[in-house]
């Protein structure tokens, strides 16, 4: 079928774009690094060379590919939420970009939640405390301490925003993005009018906020020339990348569960209507229309097996510490690892816990202590299952993603110890072609995300739970060892 379209993944590494064929195979992409100005806690880009890589990469997926670029419908973005662009009057960037690494504004996060309070603002963000992450920190460090440049901005954006408007000449965003900027209600889907008025920054400032999956407008002719396609090509807003992966992945109803292991494990659960809750878990409007999401984060994933890999490996790559571990996999493990290595996220959210081996003995070698990482990881997110449960969402299957999804030794050690099903896409691209399809589903060719899903998403492997004993008994050393050791966290912490 002479059909194309164009997913491109705004992420903070690496920008992506992949072209699908009309039987939305992957037909070829192209990607390119993202180059960032640090110091100290300062973390900025420019936002027209970040343009420009958008641009070039999408021209270079075209170019490896055998689509007609006449014949391409749509192209959708996906990507990192909380980066921020300022404009002036004549829509051009004030500024350098700030990126939601940067963390100068932690004065401005202690004001905000002096002036409102982080229970209040969960109510009405679903996010359950202010960070340095959110971008209207950074609008009021702006405020504080750049007043001239705070008077001259004529517009706020996110790094998806500006790259819309870009393409269209439009101020089009929609609501997962903004999930994450502590400035949007997500009950009422609406700007957060009051956290708006504190920090100084009139709604007209802002873009117009719509559905995920909806049209923003199409290629101007300029953007046109840059992109390689012609001007008309419809720009769909998409959806914040883990909401887009859950897609991609088949995770599109309640009871589904998707976790990413890469650098942080990321685990996205619907919920239908919002659930504000009294554990903390961040809540979000989800890709799914009149949907919202859990989305608990564990930073201490898969950077706890990179970790143990540089340290106790010589840096070799993972598949010998999955081969040392499978050979070991049937014996029982005394050892015992909490993932803590920077600290504690979901679920108990705890900056003072720390990484622990336990239950060491002259017998164990570095297979053990690997296996028990991986272990580690696969208890936290058996524990975010199981409050997950608490909140009267049953999960029944888990789609692996990322890199920890390549391990079947890994893949097999969830499956029994979460007692769920564990199930691999075989087109591992889950965000970009979960960007793809809500484009396809706005463009018509499919009736919903329904159809789309089942001509679209198949799994490769499927491994069931099967030896259940040795892991109940670890996981309870684990959920126990971190509740005794919880005082100590806390009197030795910033040792």
């Amino acid at each position: 079928m002479n059909r194309g379209f164009i997913s491109i993944d705004l992420g903070t590494t690496n920008i992506k774009a992949v072209v699908y064929d009309g039987d939305f195979h992957e037909a070829g992409s192209a990607s390119i690094k993202v180059t960032y100005d640090r110091k100290g806690a300062f973390v900025e880009f420019d936002p027209e060379e970040y343009w420009h890589g958008c641009a070039g990469c999408i021209r270079s997926a075209l170019a490896s590919t055998k689509v007609d670029p006449g014949a391409v419908v749509s192209v959708a973005l996906t990507g990192q939420a909380e980066s921020l662009v300022v404009l002036d009057r004549e829509n051009r960037p004030l500024r350098k970009a700030v990126s939601w690494l940067d963390e100068r504004s932690r004065e401005e996060c202690d004001i905000i939640r002096s002036e409102f309070g982080a229970q209040e603002g969960y109510k009405i963000t679903g996010l359950p405390d202010v960070v340095t992450t959110w971008p209207v920190t950074k609008m009021l460090w702006m405020k504080r301490n750049e007043r001239k440049l705070f008077d001259r901005a004529h517009r706020y954006l996110l790094i998806k925003d500006y790259i819309i408007f870009r393409m269209t000449g439009l101020f089009v965003s929609e609501y997962t993005v903004y999930s994450f900027s502590y400035y949007f209600n997500i009950i009422e889907k609406r700007y957060w009018s009051a956290m708006l008025d504190f920090v100084g920054v009139g709604e007209e400032r802002l873009p117009r906020l719509v559905e995920p999956g909806t049209d923003a407008g199409t290629v101007t002719p300029t953007a046109a020339r840059e992109l390689g396609v012609n001007a008309g090509v419809k720009v769909n807003v998409g959806a914040l990348d883990h909401f887009a992966g859950m897609v991609g992945a088949g995770n599109i109803r309640k009871g589904g569960l998707s976790e990413t292991t890469g650098t942080v494990m990321a685990i996205a659960t619907l919920t239908g209507g919002p659930l504000i809750n009294e554990y903390g878990l961040h809540c979000h409007y989800s890709a799914i229309r009149g949907n919202y999401a859990l989305l608990p984060v564990c930073e201490s994933g898969g950077i706890s097996l990179e970790w143990f890999r540089d340290n106790f490996y010589g840096r070799s790559d993972f598949s010998r510490i999955n081969e040392e571990v499978e050979a070991r996999a049937d014996e029982p493990n005394n050892v015992i690892f909490l993932p803590y290595l920077t600290g504690a996220n979901s679920p108990e959210f705890d900056q003072n816990a720390a990484g622990v081996f336990y239950g060491l003995k002259i017998r164990n070698t570095r297979a053990d202590l690997a296996r028990a990482v991986m272990e580690g990881v696969g208890f936290l997110l058996r524990k975010n299952i199981d409050y997950i449960a608490r909140l009267g969402i049953a999960v029944n299957t888990v789609v692996s993603l990322g890199g920890g999804s390549r391990s079947p030794v890994w893949n097999r050690m969830k499956a029994d110890i979460t007692g769920k099903k564990i199930m691999i896409p075989e087109y591992r691209e889950a965000t970009s072609l979960g960007g793809a399809m809500l484009a396809a589903v706005e463009a018509g060719v499919f009736r919903d995300l329904e159809e789309a899903s089942s001509r679209l998403v198949r799994f490769s492997d499927v491994y069931e739970p099967e030896k259940r004993g040795d892991y109940e008994r670890n996981y309870e050393v684990f959920s126990e060892l971190y509740e005794r050791l919880n005082p100590l966290f806390r009197k030795t912490a910033g040792l």
